[in-house]
């Protein structure tokens, strides 16, 4: 199954149980979604989810490259790193994107990372 599929799938089963939160409840999918796509990019591209506040605030996810790791192995990135390429803002599906794109939140995230992607899981603005 390719990962746009196995997303989709994870989302629907999270979701049918009635059990899950609006948002957390889906970074195990989206991180195992933008790690599949991320291992074909070039440079790689390795997400990390709940970012440390970098003067901004944090980041639901950050999108770093392998050389921001002391090795391949590393599940967190080297000490003061900023995601080379960008952070992702997540909300729950009910939210509008184009609000929370809009809003002070991403605006201060814009102005530190440079590069940010708003999604409801289902909707990536």
């Amino acid at each position: 199954m390719d990962p746009v599929q196995e997303y989709l799938k994870e989302l629907h089963e999270i979701r049918s149980t009635g059990a899950g939160v609006p948002e957390t409840s889906y970074y195990p999918a989206l991180s195992s979604l933008l790690n599949e796509v991320g291992k074909t990019l070039k440079p790689k591209v390795r997400c990390v989810i709940q970012l440390a506040n970098r003067g901004a605030g944090s980041p639901d996810v950050g999108l770093f490259t392998p050389d921001q790791f002391q090795k391949a192995s590393d599940t967190e990135p080297l000490l003061g790193q900023v995601p080379s390429r960008g952070v992702i803002e997540v909300k729950p599906a009910s939210d509008d994107t184009w609000v929370t794109a809009e809003g002070i939140q991403v605006t201060k995230y814009w102005k530190r990372y440079g590069l940010v992607l708003v999604t409801t899981t289902a909707t990536f603005w």
